[in-house]
This record gives structure tokens, sequence and C-alpha cells, in this order.
């Protein structure tokens, strides 16, 4: 079942790469007593996530924590030395990449697809979500390929 607003984030460990390599984060260290909007790409360096969904939320970065966010997430189905080098390389300096490199939140949130006939085995459907001290207030799950619902400025008009 997918998670739902209303929801709390799964307790999993996702991993964020430091100049020390990989560090595992808890989804309580990420998500306890803050807002936070997390926003959810198939795969980093793929066409439709690098050139619109990551550079939507580096541009209007600030104007969503003006909006009393503390932290901007963003997760793919990667490992943590992709995901900092895909943060890297799309100056997402603002954001927190995180890597859910086995899928288990993807999975433990009902947000898994088998990507496996475009050789990109089990992945995580693009979606956005806001979340308030780890309870799910809004999600915006796309119903198919492009970047609509789940893009910086409609999770914008809706903080």
């Amino acid at each position: 079942m997918t998670i739902a607003a209303g929801d709390k984030i799964p307790a999993v460990t996702f991993r964020v790469l430091t100049d020390e390599g990989p560090k595992p984060l808890t989804s309580d260290e990420v998500f306890g007593g803050k807002k936070v909007v997390m926003f959810i790409v198939p795969g980093a360096f793929t066409p439709g996530c690098s050139l619109s969904h990551l550079p939507g939320f580096v541009v209007n970065a600030d104007a969503i924590k003006a909006k009393g966010v503390d932290t901007i997430a963003c997760l793919a189905v990667n490992d943590a030395f992709v995901m900092g080098a895909w943060g890297k390389a799309q100056n997402a300096d603002e954001l927190l990449m995180l890597a859910d490199g086995n899928g288990e939140f993807a999975a433990a949130a009902g947000l898994e697809v088998d990507f496996s006939g475009y050789g990109m085995g089990g992945r995580a459907k693009r979606c956005a979500m806001i979340v308030d001290d780890g309870t799910v207030t809004h999600l915006a799950v796309e119903p198919g390929g492009d970047i609509g619902v789940s893009s910086a400025e409609s999770i914008l008009a809706q903080l």
C-alpha cells in the first residue's frame, strides 16, 4: 500500500555522501522535528530528473525554505556515491541527496516501480511529499512519466 497523507515516514536508513565517504542517516534524523520537502526521482543522471525535476528544486530552494521548510531532500534508488556526484554536478548544495541504494524506503512506502524493461531494475516512483515531524502532510505521485504534480513549483504552491 502506498504511503498517504497522515502516515508516518517508514523507519529506514538512508546513505549520504560526506567527505569521509558514505554515512548512514536514519529517517528519524532526516524528518524528526523538522518540516521537510522530499522529492523522489527514478534515477540520478537520467534525462527528466537532471533536466527538469532536480533543477526546479535547486532554483526554488530559497523560496521553499522561506515557507518554513528546514530541509529539501532528493531521494533515488542509487548509491551514495552516485547521489553525491549528481548533487555536485547539479549545484544542489542546498539539497540533502539521499541514497536509497537497496530500495528499502521505496518498498516500505509502497512507491517501488520495476524498470527492468529499461535495464534499471527496481526504482522509486517519481513523486514529492511534504513531511512535518515525520508525518506526511502532502503526497504528489506522478501518474505518468511527466513532471507536473511533483515539480518544485507545484510543491511550493502546497506550502
